[in-house]
C-alpha cells in the first residue's frame, strides 16, 4: 500500500476536546485511504483557526516535512481543513509536498485545488457583498433589519429542507468522491435544490448544508 500523512484541523478547542469534527475527517480519510490503496502511517491534528498562517499551524509543518520525508502525500477530507484562503493554499503549493482532499477525490491536481478554493472564496465575498448591499438598502427605505434578517434565515431553511430530500443518494454515494458523486447524479438526472446539473462544488455546498442543518 502507499504510504500517507493524515491533517486533521477544527477550529476551536471546544471542537478539539469534544472530538466533534475530527472523527468525521479521521472517518472520510480512513475510507479513503482504504478504497485508494492509502496506508495512513501518520496522523497530524490541529485545533487551530484556518484564518491563520502556517507559522501557528505547527501541525500542519509538522505534517508537511513527515510527508516530504517519507516521499508521500498530505490527505485531508476537505479543502477548508487546509485553508480557506486562496494564497494560503497556494503557499502551501511551494512545499512540493501532494496533497489529496479525499472529497474532490485522488485526480484533482493543485491547479484544480486553486480553482476549488478561488471558486469558495469568491463565494463568501459574494454573499457578504450582497448582505451588506440589501442590509443598507432595507436601511434607506426604513425597513426593519430584523425582517430582511428573517427572510434570509426562511430562505436558509427552504435551502437545507430542499438538500435532505438528497440524503438518501449521498448515503448511497458514501465515500465515493465529489467529483463522483456529481456525475451519478447527473446520471440519474436528479437536480440541484436550484434545478442546475450537478458538479463537485454544488455537491460540497449540499452537504455543508445538510451538515449545518
Amino acid at each position: 500500500m502507499k504510504p500517507a500523512i493524515a491533517y486533521i484541523r477544527v477550529s476551536t478547542q471546544r471542537q478539539g476536546k469534544s472530538g466533534l469534527g475530527l472523527e468525521a475527517q479521521q472517518a472520510a480519510i480512513a475510507r479513503f485511504a482504504e478504497a485508494e490503496g492509502f496506508k495512513i502511517v501518520e496522523t497530524f491534528t490541529e485545533v487551530q483557526s484556518g484564518k491563520d498562517d502556517d507559522k501557528r499551524r505547527p501541525q500542519l509543518k509538522a505534517a508537511l516535512g513527515a510527508a516530504a520525508k517519507a516521499k508521500a502525500p498530505v490527505i485531508v477530507a476537505k479543502l477548508d481543513r487546509l485553508s480557506r484562503d486562496v494564497a494560503f493554499i497556494a503557499g502551501l503549493m511551494k512545499h512540493k509536498v501532494r496533497f489529496i482532499v479525499s472529497e474532490l477525490g485522488p485526480d484533482v491536481d493543485p491547479f484544480m485545488l486553486h480553482v476549488y478554493a478561488a471558486v469558495a472564496e469568491k463565494e463568501r465575498a459574494m454573499i457578504s457583498e450582497r448582505t451588506k448591499a440589501a442590509l443598507a438598502s432595507a436601511k434607506d427605505r426604513g425597513q426593519k433589519l430584523g425582517g430582511l434578517r428573517e427572510h434570509g434565515r426562511q430562505e436558509k431553511e427552504a435551502a437545507v429542507e430542499r438538500a435532505k430530500e438528497l440524503v438518501p443518494h449521498f448515503e448511497e454515494l458514501e465515500g465515493e468522491s465529489a467529483r463522483a458523486i456529481a456525475r451519478a447524479l447527473n446520471e440519474r438526472n436528479v437536480k440541484t435544490p436550484t434545478g442546475k446539473p450537478w458538479s463537485a462544488v454544488t455537491v460540497l455546498r449540499a452537504k455543508t448544508r445538510l451538515a449545518k442543518g
